[in-house]
């Protein structure tokens, strides 16, 4: 046990010293004695004073022999002395046999104690009895029995007291030695665990002035801040903080030190060598007897990895991958604030729609990377020129929004510091982009809106982001580049578009369309063709122009669709016209996002097949705008349709993408001139001039040209006499239903005006 060897070890400490102590007194006291002695013939006690001193350095000496051993014949020797002390000096010597169980207490143990007692209290009894019997006690009567024992029981009292003493007090210390050792056992323990924690811990002591001072860290501490323990002992528990720890986490740690409350937190701390690193950290007060407090104890977790996921998750929840700016979810409630916060302060705010002109095409052309990179190049640009209170966002694709947070109290200034901001950004967007080496350009069409807007205290975040979008697509519409603000009308205008679109997809699926068919004719006025026309009837009689309900098509997608229906309209017609007796083709109008489906051949050949329709009644009526992207693919279909015995013919020619190029390498048929040229022929020389150009140069590639738009006598004069071989227009006849235009054939070889 620790205990015993703790004992073991303070005794022999303690009769180690005992031993030199009684050896140096003995040479300095029995030497004298014995040769005093000698001198008076008192030859035993000489004797006795040099065998003890001899004896007490044998064992002084002997260090060989063990503990017991050496304290046994120490006590005997004090024990021989003190006999024979007793013998020659008489009963003033009993002080010597005093001695004797003392030192067996406290050498030996309380058993041994307890034995040498007895020895000595007989010894003094019988060995004394003589010298105590012939003593004179005053009071007591002259029997020598009776005061030996009187006297041999006082003895035995006295060094009783004394030798219980030196023992009791020797098993309370060993006992406490016990308890002591556990801690410290205990201690070491906890010592060493607290030492070799992967938690940071630091011990601060409050000082009367309620610093606190470091007093301890672990190695845990040293590892982590790059801090021995000799450089932060006495140094105050604050060292760690530094620029960009939280105010306010520190106030609430001061706060809660001051009140000696325990306190959890989060708080960013800083190496020796600088670096920040982010801790959960718990400061614990300790008390003493008095409740007054005395030390911190600061345990302290790294948790930079786990504040590090936090902020990449927040990132991405909150912010693009791409630029690093705001998304649609950050800037839908950083809205919802701005419009809480200027309605409190009564001050105007914008919100602005950004969208970069032209991206898809350079997108398109030189890849994503490129594409990124102009992003990021705008995002750059558009966030140098915001305030700091400003927002911008990217929410998708080459959108971005900017938010103007209270730009004046007034709607007219606020508008104009709007205005000078949107300008701005069409200025940076405009410049050329550098890009590994290569010059792009882009422009900006932005949509603003103001709020709050006085008259719609409801207001929400997707309201002004709608109004912003219907903005930008004002100026996008208007020729891109542009500045638009938005009113109400546009909303109304949009609404309009959106109801258009809903009533069409349901036409469509009710079969509520109908096709009209217009009649070309020759310079002879009979009929040698037609074009279908898309009607859509209302309730109250009224007709849809195609002119209205065709864009909102294109733009929603159900272009598709309807060309399909459209194409399967015109077989049906070919086949009725060829029932009739009256077998001549028919145009049909193809969009070119219809034309480049993917299985449109598939489609055209199923219709062709499901029907019947001979595919050289068919012409298929494309617009220039076809051939602007991927000529060589588009031209390469034409020649898989023509050579199933359809026919093409380039609509409105003249106002697009004119090219010499195009009409050598296409499979055409005809071509038809724009009303435009038409309506101001032939008083007008330049429309004059285009027309004749026009139909000499289908002469000469063996063309068939339409005259469209012919509604007076001198424009068909006109186109006669330049040898046109087909016209189509009021003059001859209005778009009507297949079943009229058969009447009409029916009854007169030519077709009247109607």
């Amino acid at each position: 046990m620790a205990v015993a060897n703790d004992i073991a070890h303070w005794r022999a400490q303690i009769f180690a010293k005992l031993l030199l102590v009684v050896f140096l007194l003995g040479l300095l006291t029995a030497v004298p004695s014995a040769l005093l002695a000698a001198s008076e013939g008192m030859w035993s006690i000489a004797v006795v004073d040099i065998v003890a001193l001899v004896w007490i350095g044998v064992i002084w000496r002997w260090r060989s022999l063990s503990y017991t051993v050496r304290v046994v014949n120490f006590v005997s020797v004090a024990f021989l002395v003190g006999i024979a002390l007793l013998l020659k000096v008489g009963p003033v010597s009993q002080i010597y046999l005093m001695a004797v169980p003392v030192l067996a207490a406290l050498l030996l143990g309380l058993r041994p104690a307890l034995w040498t007692l007895l020895v000595a209290g007989l010894s003094v009894m019988v060995l004394g009895f003589e010298d105590n019997a012939n003593l004179h006690l005053e009071g007591l009567p002259d029997y020598g029995f009776l005061k030996a024992a009187i006297i041999s029981l006082n003895f035995s009292f006295i060094t009783a007291v004394l030798t219980l003493s030196c023992a009791v007090l020797l098993q309370h210390l060993e006992r406490s030695f016990d308890k002591l050792s556990d801690l410290n056992a205990e201690l070491r323990l906890t010592s060493a665990a607290v030492a070799r924690l992967n938690d940071m811990v630091l011990i601060a002591q409050v000082d009367q002035d309620a610093a606190q001072h470091i007093i301890f860290v672990n190695e845990a501490f040293e590892r982590h801040t790059g801090y021995r323990r000799d450089e932060v002992v006495g140094r105050d528990l604050r060292l760690l903080r530094g620029p960009d720890t939280d105010p306010g986490v520190v106030d609430d740690i001061e706060r809660a030190m001051a009140n000696s409350e325990t306190v959890r937190a989060e708080l960013l701390n800083y190496t020796k060598s600088g670096q920040p690193y982010w801790v959960e950290t718990e400061l614990v007060p300790f008390t003493d007897e008095g409740g007054i407090n005395t030390h911190w104890v600061a345990v302290e977790r790294d948790i930079t990895e786990r504040r590090k996921s936090q902020d990449d998750i927040h990132r991405l929840a909150f912010f693009d991958v791409l630029t690093g700016l705001p998304n649609r979810r950050l800037l839908m409630d950083r809205i919802d604030k701005l419009l809480a916060s200027s309605e409190r302060g009564a001050t105007y705010s914008a919100v602005m729609f950004i969208d970069l002109d032209r991206f898809k095409t350079i997108n398109d052309a030189r890849g994503h990377a490129i594409g990124d990179a102009l992003l990021c190049n705008a995002a750059g640009r558009l966030s140098k020129l915001m305030r700091k209170a400003d927002t911008v966002a990217r929410i998708g694709g080459d959108e971005f929004v900017v938010l103007l947070g209270h730009l004046s109290h007034e709607l007219q200034g606020a508008t104009h510091a709007a205005l000078t901001v949107a300008e701005k950004i069409r200025s940076a967007i405009g410049q050329d982009f550098e890009i590994e080496g290569q010059t792009y350009n882009s422009t900006a069409s932005i949509g603003v809106t103001m709020l709050p807007r006085s008259g719609q205290p409801g207001q929400t975040a997707q309201d002004l982001l709608r109004e912003a979008d219907t903005a930008m697509y004002r100026a996008k519409s208007e020729g891109r580049n542009g500045i638009a603000f938005f009113e109400a009308a546009m909303q109304a205008e949009v609404e309009h578009r959106l109801t258009l679109e809903r009533d069409l997809a349901a036409a469509l699926a009710n079969n509520e369309l109908q096709m009209h068919v217009q009649a070309q004719v020759d310079r002879n006025g009979r009929a040698v063709g037609g074009e279908l026309l898309m009607r859509w009837p209302q309730a109250d009689g009224s007709m849809i122009a195609p002119g209205v309900f065709i864009p909102v098509a294109e733009e929603s997608g159900l272009i598709v669709e309807l060309g399909a229906w459209a194409l399967r309209q015109a077989c049906d017609a070919v086949l009725q016209l060829q029932a009739a007796g009256l077998a001549m083709p028919l145009s049909v109008n193809v969009s070119p996002t219809q034309f480049r489906q993917a299985d449109f051949v598939a489609q055209v050949q199923q219709a062709l097949a499901d029907t019947g329709a001979p595919a050289t009644l068919l012409v298929l009526e494309v617009t220039e705008g076809l051939l602007i992207d991927k000529m060589d693919d588009t031209i390469a279909r034409m020649h898989q349709l023509t050579a199933m015995g359809l026919r093409f013919s380039i609509d409105d020619f003249g106002t697009g993408y004119s090219s010499m190029a195009y009409l050598k390498k296409m499979p055409l048929y005809e071509l038809k001139i724009d009303r435009s040229f038409i309506m101001d022929t032939p008083e007008d020389l330049s429309s004059k001039a285009l027309v004749q150009s026009i139909l000499a140069m289908a002469g000469h590639l063996g063309l068939r040209v339409v005259a469209e738009g012919v509604e007076t006598q001198a424009q068909a004069d006109f186109l006669i006499a330049h040898d046109c071989a087909c016209m189509q227009g009021y003059l001859y006849a209005r778009p009507m239903p297949l079943a009229a235009l058969i009447e009409r054939l029916h009854s007169n070889t030519a077709v009247a005006a109607a």
